[in-house]
C-alpha cells in the first residue's frame, strides 16, 4: 500500500470533529493544545480550570461593567454580592466601589502592556487572559489563559464577529475586550447579562497616532477615570460602527439560546440592545 493509500485510510477513521480539530491545529499552531484538551482527556492544569468555569453560574445573572464615563453616574457598591466582570484598567475604582470584580478580563496588547504591573499583582479576582499575552500577564493562581482567536477575521468581512460558546477551545475577537466577556459568561451558564458603561461615545484624544494606535497626550474624557487611558497610555481608535456590530450579534445569539442581553448603562449611544434601568434591578 503506497503512502497515499495509507493516508486516505487513516483519515478515513477519523471523525469529523476530529479532522476539524486538525485542520484548526494546522492554520494555527498556537491553538493546538487547547483544540486537544477540547476534544481528548489530555488536559493542562489551565485547561482543567477554564473546564471548572463551564456552566459554574448556571441560570444566573451577571452584570459586565463597561469603561464608559456613565459609571460615575451609578452606584456600583450595589453590585458587591453580584457576579461581575470587570476590564482593562477597572482597578482605578474597585477601592472606591467597595469591591473586586468576580472575574477581570483584558484582551488588548496595549492596556496589557501598559498596566502590567498592577494587573499582575490583583489577587482578589480571577483573571481571564489570551494566552498571547502570557509574555506580560504572568501565570499565577487566579490566571487563567484561554485561546483568543484574533485573526480569524478582520471588519467588515461577513464574517465578523464570531461568537464562541466553548471557552476551552477558544474566544473570538470582537472590537471590544466586553465581547470576550460576553462569550465567556455564556460559557459559564449565565443566562441574563446586565452590560454597564457601554457608552459608545468617544473624542479622541490629542496626541498621535500610528496605524491606529493612539498615544494619549491628555486626561482621558471617554472613560470613568482620567488616568485609564491618561498622558502616555496607548489605546486603539475606537472604531464604534464595528462594537456596535458586535453587541448586535451578541444581543441576537443571546436571544437565539433562549437567554437574554439587556442594556443598563445610563444614557450612551448603544442601539438595539433592550435597555432596562440599572436602579430597577435593586428596588
Amino acid at each position: 500500500m503506497g503512502v497515499m493509500k495509507i493516508s486516505t485510510a487513516i483519515v478515513s477513521g477519523i471523525s469529523p470533529d476530529s479532522l476539524n480539530m486538525i485542520r484548526t491545529m494546522r492554520r494555527y499552531p498556537s491553538s493546538m493544545p487547547y483544540a486537544i484538551a477540547a476534544n481528548t482527556f489530555m488536559k493542562s492544569d489551565n485547561h482543567r480550570m477554564i473546564l471548572r468555569l463551564r456552566n459554574i453560574h448556571r441560570g444566573r445573572k451577571c452584570f459586565i461593567i463597561g469603561g464608559g464615563p456613565s459609571i460615575k453616574k451609578m452606584d456600583l457598591s450595589v453590585l458587591n454580592n453580584e457576579i461581575t466582570f470587570a476590564h482593562n484598567a477597572f482597578f482605578l475604582i474597585k477601592d472606591n466601589v467597595g469591591f473586586s470584580p468576580v472575574y477581570y478580563v483584558v484582551e488588548d496588547l496595549l492596556p496589557a502592556e501598559d498596566n502590567a504591573n498592577i494587573l499582575n499583582s490583583l489577587d482578589r479576582t480571577t483573571k481571564i487572559f489570551p494566552q498571547d499575552l502570557k509574555y506580560c500577564l504572568r501565570p499565577d493562581e487566579k490566571t487563567r489563559y484561554v485561546y483568543f482567536d484574533r485573526y480569524y477575521s478582520r471588519y467588515p468581512s461577513k464574517k465578523f464577529p464570531k461568537f464562541s460558546t466553548d471557552a476551552l477551545r477558544k474566544v473570538y475577537w470582537g472590537g471590544t475586550v466586553v465581547y470576550m466577556s460576553l462569550q465567556l459568561a455564556f460559557y459559564m451558564g449565565i443566562r441574563q447579562v446586565y452590560l454597564l458603561g457601554i457608552d459608545l461615545d468617544y473624542r479622541l484624544p490629542g496626541g498621535a497616532e500610528i496605524d491606529s494606535v493612539l498615544v494619549s497626550h491628555q486626561a482621558d474624557v471617554n472613560h470613568f477615570h482620567p488616568d485609564y487611558f491618561g498622558p502616555g497610555k496607548r489605546w486603539h481608535h475606537p472604531h464604534v460602527d464595528r462594537m456596535q456590530r458586535a453587541f448586535d450579534y451578541a444581543w441576537r445569539f443571546f436571544a437565539h439560546n433562549e437567554r437574554q442581553l439587556f442594556n443598563a448603562t445610563v444614557g450612551g449611544k448603544l442601539k438595539n440592545v433592550p435597555r432596562v434601568s440599572f436602579e430597577s434591578l435593586f428596588t
